[in-house]
């Protein structure tokens, strides 16, 4: 039988990644374009990732709106990136009608209660999980060697790009 080290351990469940964001936020623009995206393109097959954004924004619900941190543009923004979690592939005109309507607000509704069911609640964003978990060193880590982080929490055969930085990589944090 032969070994196959480049493809993930089907038994071995992957790395759950849930990041909670603002869309306007520099910090989450940052960790998502500088850390996650790149992460991703290397080791989406051992890795889940979950996008919410809401982060600090507050639901009104007595005037069935949202405030966001940055303003009514981070409002719709965050609606916007929640309504291409859900269907990538729809046509522009569809996203901007449901950005004003039932289904849009829905949508931020679930990202604001997944918001405040976090525990430890959150107190800033960006705010990252793995697998389920919090921890204020895995975060501060994650700013910046988040690649590490995935290699080391897989629990199944490293996939060879993670043999070279897990060499290198202080596992204290683990």
């Amino acid at each position: 039988m032969e070994l196959n080290a480049t493809r993930p351990d089907a038994v071995v469940p992957p790395v759950e990644i849930t990041l909670y964001y603002e869309s306007l936020c520099p910090g989450c623009r940052a960790l998502l374009t500088e850390q996650l995206f790149p992460t991703w393109i290397l080791l989406k097959d051992i890795m889940n990732v979950n996008l919410v954004p809401f982060g600090n924004a507050k639901e009104l619900p007595e005037d069935n709106i949202f405030s966001c941190q940055h303003g009514e543009p981070e409002c719709y923004i965050n609606i916007v990136e929640c309504l291409q979690l859900y269907a990538p592939f729809v046509k522009w005109q569809t996203i901007e009608s449901c950005t004003r309507g039932e289904f849009g607000h829905r949508l931020m509704h679930q990202n604001a209660v997944k918001t405040q069911a976090l525990k430890p609640a959150h107190t800033h964003v960006p705010w990252i999980t793995f697998n389920g978990e919090y921890t204020n060193e895995w975060e501060d880590k994650a700013m910046s060697t988040l690649f590490n982080i995935v290699c080391i929490l897989y629990k199944g055969i490293k996939p060879p790009v993670c043999t070279g930085a897990l060499k290198k990589l202080d596992r204290s944090f683990c």
